[in-house]
């Protein structure tokens, strides 16, 4: 059973190797007697920086025997010649190897910690024997695609003669370019030789855009015969060393190519070499992508001097390989074109968190994106691009943190510092089709966490409903809804106000269970957004929205605009008086009318007070109203009728009242009660009192006198004796009167209660 384990542990470690974050270059060819310099990447975790570093060969048995490292051991093969030097700020070690000998050629690793545990990476080095040359040969050494200038020296003699530069292939020498305007067909267009003014003795050939097969020797020749001046010349031109470039997954990377003021004007490209040793175009000046670098690559401007850069963002793992960037008209690799070479290599164990690289909304609705950027830089400046697919590709900027925002995105895209510690959320609302793409998320900080997310448009409806845009009143109070779908139950929802700057989170009330939802009654919400009173800086653009913590999802956009409070247009009306309103005019005439009818004739005052109180008033309120709409006159018609019908039944109950009580009152009063005769007589008998030879006056009146015995006894006196003998009395009113004054006083009182309901239903 523990064989079995073991076996199983042994299987699964060379898988484990496989994914080692370390990374170095694969192939290191060198000559004999030169030196080499191999560079080493590994994670750059605190362990990492402190941990062993080493540089080992690997024998026939599989064992690596260790050579140098970075705790001080050097074997002694490597004493003298070699050296390690660890660089943890930029996860990078370095072995240099000096006096190369062709015993140094075999298989190397270079790792950290123990050598047997698999953080390594192997490492192929080639040591060639050099050529043998004359002992007065120059040795130039180029790069591939660039240029040369090989001097050749002569003596005064040959000044005039022909001067020529051969190159050396086995025994014999072929022409390449001589001073009577010959040059090698495989030279066209690329070679020239140049003989200064007089008194210099020397000429140049300069050979541009090198090729690998212009290697090899050649002879500068001025003059023939015994005399001529000749040099030999051993040009080596060099594949570029691939430059190894690190990056995590998930991250990008930028790959900066300068070729040289001779190609400024050349079209330039960058191409992966393949396996079949091609080099397939990745992207160029011309126009073609690579469709599996679609929204995630672009080539920035070339400058003067003909360099240009390359960024790729969403590294993944099959980005890696060998790139070359050059330049040529075909947009193409081509011999003897001048090149730069890397080797790049992509770090599964990413500090890049995941992040969704494709976001789907739905038209008219939104997305919330994440976009990572180095915890270590949280006050960097953010942005968020639009990647277009143009020639090169160019990603114009959208929104930033410091408050930048396209105009055609106002209102509809926001940038968030939440959640924080290494992201940050970009909103984006009102969905349409044209705003399916790629993007990118960007901070000034470093560069590779660069990321890039596309957003695709699908079928559907928001799930969040909102009015359409608002029209609020100055100064009046405005309530706009959002209903909340049940889906949501469970996220914190909210109401903020857009601004370049963010979004700005303002009270709301939660008002139960939604109605736009039927699936789900109780658990769908409607949250309310209430202003009140509206003001002018209450206009602009308003978000609700959910989230959970500081992660936010769907948003709905709402634009609140702001008007002044419109006024119905009305008539003036010039009153009768200037120094009287038109209230108190109405009160003063209705009072006097009350009066007069009630003296004149009480039983018609009922039907007549209503019929001109509604006269009066409906007067007045044509008067302020008269250029109102008709349903606002309909409406004031029924509000006055309302007030006025109830007051006039109340004011007809009154007066039958009184008149019951007026008639009561008459029938007793009118009795005289004379006691000694124990007689009733009825004022009646007395209506006609010239009969009795009476006079029509005030002053004939019944006295009564009381007796010394106590009793009383009732005469009727004579005008004289009541002249002479009774002191003038005060006039008594008689029962009429006082019947008609309380009717007067119930009536003013009923005019000024009227008055106060109506005033009250103004206010109103």
């Amino acid at each position: 059973m523990l064989l079995f384990v073991l076996t199983c542990l042994l299987a699964v470690f060379p898988a484990i190797s496989t994914k080692s974050p370390i990374f170095g270059p694969q192939e290191v060819s060198s000559v004999e007697g030169n030196s080499v310099s191999i560079k080493c990447y590994y994670p750059p975790t605190s362990v990492n920086r402190h941990t062993r570093k080493y540089w080992c060969r690997k024998g026939a048995s599989g064992r690596c025997i260790t050579l140098i490292s970075s705790e001080g051991y050097v074997s002694s093969n490597y004493a003298g010649r070699a050296n390690l030097t660890n660089f943890p700020e930029n996860g990078t070690f370095v072995v240099n190897v000096a006096q190369l000998s062709r015993d140094d050629s075999g298989h190397y690793k270079c790792g950290l910690g123990i050598n047997s545990r698999g953080l390594s990476f192997d490492v192929s080095l080639e040591v060639s024997q050099g050529p043998e040359l004359p002992n007065d040969t120059e040795v130039y050494t180029v790069d591939v695609g660039r240029t040369v200038t090989i001097k050749c020296p002569f003596k005064t003699e040959n000044d005039p003669k022909v001067k020529a530069l051969y190159k050396k292939i086995g025994e014999t020498s072929v022409l390449v370019i001589d001073s009577r305007n010959y040059v090698n067909p495989n030279y066209n267009g690329r070679i020239g030789l140049h003989i200064p003014g007089t008194g210099q003795l020397i000429f140049t050939v300069v050979i541009d855009r090198l090729r690998l097969s212009d290697h090899g020797l050649y002879l500068c020749q001025a003059g023939d015969g015994s005399s001529r001046d000749e040099k030999n010349v051993d040009l080596q031109v060099l594949k570029p060393e691939p430059e190894l470039v690190y990056a995590d997954l998930r991250g990008s990377v930028t790959f900066h190519c300068a070729l040289g003021l001779e190609v400024a004007n050349v079209a330039k490209f960058l191409c992966r070499v393949s396996s079949r040793e091609t080099c397939d175009v990745v992207i160029n000046t011309l126009g073609k992508r690579d469709s599996a670098f679609e929204g995630r690559i672009l080539l920035n401007p070339q400058d003067q001097d003909g360099s240009f850069s390359v960024v790729i963002t969403g590294l993944r793992k099959e980005d890696e390989g060998r790139y070359l960037c050059g330049a040529h008209s075909d947009g193409r690799l081509q011999e003897g074109w001048p090149i730069q070479a890397w080797q790049l290599f992509v770090n599964e164990e990413s500090t890049i968190p995941h992040s969704r690289t494709v976001v789907k909304g739905v038209a008219g609705g939104s997305v919330a994106v994440l976009c990572p950027y180095n915890p270590k830089e949280s006050k960097s400046l953010k942005y968020w691009c639009l990647w277009e697919g143009t020639q090169n590709g160019r990603c114009p900027l959208l929104v930033e943190s410091q408050g930048l925002v396209q105009e055609q995105y106002e209102g509809r895209l926001s940038l968030l510092q939440e959640p924080g510690n290494g992201t940050f959320t970009v909103i984006l609302n009102q969905l349409t089709t044209q705003d399916a793409g790629f993007y990118w998320c960007l901070t000034n900080g470093d560069t590779h966490w660069r990321t890039t997310v596309e957003i695709k448009i699908i079928e559907g409806e928001p799930n969040l409903k909102v009015p359409g845009n608002v029209t609020a009143v100055l100064g009046e109070t405005l309530k706009v809804p959002c209903h909340f779908p049940c889906k949501f139950s469970s996220y914190e929802k909210y109401w903020c106000k857009w601004s370049n700057t963010g979004c700005q989170t303002l009270p709301s009330q939660d008002e139960g269970p939604s109605e736009a939802f039927v699936n789900c009654d109780e658990n769908s919400r409607l949250v309310s957004l209430t202003l009140n009173p509206v003001t002018r800086a209450d206009e602009g653009w308003y978000w609700c929205g959910v989230k959970q913590g500081h992660f936010y999802g769907e948003t709905a956009a709402v634009y609140v605009a702001v008007e002044e409070k419109k006024v119905a247009g009305s008539r003036d009306v010039s009153p009768a008086k200037a120094d009287a309103a038109p209230d108190e005019k109405v009160l003063d005439s209705g009072v006097r009318q009350i009066e007069n009818k009630a003296i004149q004739d009480p039983r018609l005052f009922a039907e007549e007070k209503v019929v001109a109180d509604t006269g009066d008033q409906a007067g007045g309120s044509r008067a302020s109203v008269d250029s109102s709409s008709s349903e606002e006159q309909g409406g004031s018609s029924r509000a006055l009728v309302s007030t006025l019908v109830p007051l006039g039944l109340v004011l007809a109950l009154g007066a039958v009242v009184v008149g019951v009580a007026r008639a009561r009152h008459r029938k007793n009063v009118d009795r005289v009660s004379i006691r000694s005769y124990r007689t009733d007589i009825s004022m009646s008998d007395f209506e006609n009192s010239r009969e009795f030879g009476a006079n029509d006056n005030m002053g004939a009146c019944s006295i009564t006198q009381e007796t010394s015995l106590g009793g009383k006894d009732e005469f009727v006196a004579s005008p004289e004796s009541t002249t002479e003998n009774q002191e003038p009395k005060k006039a008594k009113r008689s029962s009429k009167e006082e019947a008609e004054m309380a009717y007067k006083d119930f009536l003013l009182q009923s005019s000024t209660m009227a008055t106060e309901a109506q005033e009250g239903h103004q206010e109103a």
